[in-house]
């Protein structure tokens, strides 16, 4: 299998090197200067700080105080050029630059910025507007103003996304119902690759560094292969900073509840096309608290992460060489409780038991069972203009080290030890514009390799080899955009055999697994003001290694789980259709969508021939059996956003958000037609005042009130007793923060938030604690989520060197 990748990937990077030096060699690419100045549309004044960026070319600057920009040592050819300035519409445009241009730009107020460019989904960037199925957007100073454990935790109240949860540190993204190996997760060009398929396993990516989150709903396996059956989370870490500069940025934030604490710290330059970041982070929380449960034990975390990239921007493009360290440790919660006062039992089942004092709760230091996660990823980023078109080329190694510890009386034994390794390539050709389309051709895949180094093992050890090849277009047509696309993808899946003593717990299987994916999609802007959309796509998910073959108890999930070896891909068809109106005083949003899904994979709780719940008895401790099975399933569901900025209160905004998923199987299994890990309908409406947008020392003042309505859920997946309805409840949130300037430029940015004022107690329903044992002295299931939070975060930039 090693022989056949390396073959592959040689021939694939040789034809693309050759191709791309023949050409360069033979038209080596003009070197032009883009410069203008950028003003407010109504009164003429020059937008200091706004921001010029091309997305394509991960370059960009601000206007200086006259609202003047240059853009230096940029390819021609075809450009989306994206300007910005807080407060204000985002302006996208496509232009072709040939030579040397001046280029102005006139932007007007905004009632909310819906607008930017995204890369999500497609070969090059492209305006949201011109994207036929919903893109959201989320900017630094969006999860600034969040309070958030994580980033996932951050970008879900974004309409359409949510999380499935154990405990504060860790969070899995749920985008319209879909979840796991659903999803598709990138970061900095490369996929993400950790341990999906796991309830307790999050993403490892840390929040603190990241800049911005494009969040893709819908099919995306056109662009990405298996797996983004629901959606796309792109997450950027790092954008290049100015031409001339060198700067850096300090951020400390501290929670109340859990004592959570965060430090974060960079420092970034780019001076004659030489451009770096360099970055840092350390998070610490101890155990969270609300009024039904006090502190619960072990849901502390610490983290300690770095990152950050090397690269050049010339008149040829871009060559980044990214590296990144994730290092995080999780307490995992089991929730045993003494069944007479009610309060938690360390080291449960173990002869060190006993009840967790004042002391074991208030403490920091992490208890048995808890995990260490360690993610190591570098990649080499390129994109080279080749004439008018662009070779772009991504190959990335990634090693993901999961240690699980469940011994109180051997704290350093390693109960489950997973260590998957990755090779990410992916390489695409985008041609040069021909008549009014851009056409893109590529391959992308991975080769991936997981070991078993614990105790002992849910999942067998495997190899993988991905490999898909793909065409995508796009047409723009006046106020009509076109896009589509074909892809086709192979899987190869060789599994192993394991023996725990003589006898043989996996045996050894191989999978071939192959697809067609398409999409075509349509944008139409008939004005200014309205933009409508529909997109028809095909994807599809292979089965992941825990789907097929795990056997063992699943820690943190209260599972034993078995696989199943004949599972089939599972394969999509979905319908969206979209609205969107912006005016000066108001904007609507509406997308409506319906997802079909042939042979969708769940897991079913097992019944013992009694009729009882089927019971594994592991270490003296019966643990109720899972299995996973498939059944044909359909999702529907709507999303709205209404923002309203009333005149003449220009600093007053009110914006409501509705989210409404739907989920059943094809036929009932157990009496319940109710698909699993469906998320309850929710309303967030905002109350937000943004004021001294110019003032001398305090600037962009905001403050901010919301209701995050969340309701019942009353359709779970009642078979088996494997869920059970859930209550809604309304949380009360609130936020203030400003930034302190000095002669116009910003010294510090400070933000005061507060969520759960009212200390509501609740369950999310995606909230893993859900299903803990009993609190039998009160006879309150499960473990409730956070209680009150108050959240102080701090902002310091730092400039070193300063173009002027």
């Amino acid at each position: 299998m090693a022989n056949r990748i390396l073959f592959l990937f040689t021939i694939i990077l040789k034809s693309f090197i050759t191709f791309s030096q023949t050409d360069i060699a033979n038209n080596e690419p003009a070197q032009v200067i883009l410069s203008g100045r950028i003003t407010d549309a109504k009164t003429g004044e020059p937008l200091s700080g706004a921001t010029v960026y091309l997305a394509d070319m991960k370059t960009g600057t601000s206007a200086d105080a006259s609202g003047q920009y240059i853009l230096r040592n940029l390819p021609a050819g075809h450009h989306l050029i994206e300007v910005s300035h807080t407060g204000y519409n985002t302006m996208v445009e496509h232009f072709d630059l040939d030579k040397d241009m001046e280029k102005n730009f006139m932007l007007t107020i905004s009632v909310a910025e819906n607008q930017g460019v995204v890369v999500t989904g497609v070969s090059s960037a492209t305006s949201i507007r011109k994207a036929p199925i919903p893109v959201s957007v989320v900017k630094k100073a969006e999860l600034q103003q969040t309070i958030s454990s994580n980033i996932i935790d951050a970008i879900s109240r974004k309409p359409g996304v949510s999380q499935l949860t154990t405990g504060p540190g860790i969070s899995k993204p749920f985008i319209r119902g879909l979840g796991y190996n659903r999803v598709v997760v990138i970061n900095d060009g490369v996929r993400q690759e950790g341990q999906q398929w796991g309830d307790e396993h999050g993403i490892e990516i840390d929040e603190l560094s990241v800049n911005k989150v494009e969040v893709l709903k819908g099919p995306a396996s056109l662009m990405y292969g298996s797996d983004a059956l629901a959606g796309v989370i792109n997450i950027v870490t790092h954008v290049p900073v100015q031409e001339g500069t060198v700067k850096g940025n300090i951020f400390s934030a501290y929670q109340t509840n859990n004592r959570q604490r965060g430090l974060h710290g960079n420092i970034a330059g780019n001076l004659n096309g030489l451009n770096w970041n360099l970055y840092s982070s350390l998070k610490s929380a101890g155990d969270y608290t609300n009024e039904f449960d006090g502190r619960v034990l072990n849901s502390r975390f610490k983290e300690g992460n770095f990152g950050g990239y090397l690269g050049v921007n010339k008149g040829w493009g871009y060559s980044h060489l990214i590296f990144s360290g994730f290092n995080q440790r999780p307490g995992l919660i089991e929730g045993d409780r003494d069944d007479a006062t009610g309060k938690f039992i360390l080291f449960a089942g173990s002869p060190l038991e006993r009840i967790a004092t004042s002391k074991d709760l208030d403490s920091r230091e992490l208890f048995t069972p808890n995990q260490k996660i360690r993610h190591y990823k570098i990649a080499s980023d390129n994109n080279i203009a080749i004439r008018k078109s662009r070779l772009k080329l991504n190959i990335g190694y990634q090693n993901n080290l999961r240690q699980e510890f469940g011994n109180p009386e051997d704290p350093e034994e390693e109960e489950l030890f997973f260590d998957l390794k990755t090779i990410n390539y992916n390489a695409q050709l985008v041609l040069a514009e021909m008549g009014k389309w851009h056409t893109s051709i590529g391959v992308n895949g991975m080769y991936q390799t997981s070991e078993n180094k614990g105790e002992e093992v849910l999942i067998p050890e495997y190899d993988l080899f991905d490999f898909g090849t793909s065409v995508f277009a796009q047409g723009f047509y006046n106020k009509i955009t076109v896009s589509g696309g074909v892809r086709f993808d192979k899987r190869f899946l060789d599994s192993k055999e394991f023996f725990e003593g003589s006898e043989q717990k996996f045996s050894s299987f191989k999978k071939n697994f192959f697809n067609f994916s398409a999409s075509a999609g349509v944008s139409f802007e008939p004005t200014d003001n309205l933009t409508m959309k529909m997109n028809i796509a095909r994807g599809f998910r292979a089965p992941n290694i825990a789907e097929l073959g795990s056997n063992g108890v699943h820690e943190g999930t209260f599972r034993y789980e078995y696989g199943e070896v004949n599972l089939k891909p599972e394969s999509g068809l979905q319908f969206d259709a979209g609205i969107e109106l912006e005016y000066e005083h108001f904007s609507f949003s509406m997308s409506a969508f319906y997802n079909h899904i042939n042979n969708f994979i769940y897991y079913r709780k097992l019944q013992s021939v009694f009729g009882s719940d089927s019971l594994v008895n592991v270490d003296g401790e019966d643990i109720p059996a899972y299995r996973f099975d498939q059944k044909d399933a359909e999702l529907s569901g709507m999303e709205f956003n209404l923002d309203v900025h009333p005149h003449p209160l220009d600093w007053l905004h009110i914006e409501n958000t509705i989210s409404f998923v739907r989920g059943r199987l094809g036929m009932k299994v157990d009496g319940t037609n109710n698909l699993p890990l469906m998320p309850p309908t929710r309303w967030i409406s905002e109350l937000r005042g943004n004021f001294l947008k110019a003032g001398k020392t305090f600037c962009n003042l905001y403050i901010k009130f919301e209701i995050d309505k969340t309701f019942d859920q009353t359709k779970p997946f009642f078979a088996y007793n494997t869920e059970t309805p859930t209550p809604g409840y309304a949380l009360m949130n609130a936020g203030i923060g400003t930034d302190i300037a000095h002669k116009g430029q910003t010294l510090l940015s400070i933000h005061f938030g507060a969520i759960n004022i009212a200390n509501e107690t609740y369950q999310n329903h995606l909230s893993r604690l859900k299903y803990a044992p009993e609190n039998m002295a009160t006879g309150r299931p499960g473990i409730y989520n956070m209680g009150r939070n108050f959240s102080f975060k701090i902002n310091i930039p730092l400039w070193f060197s300063k173009k002027q």
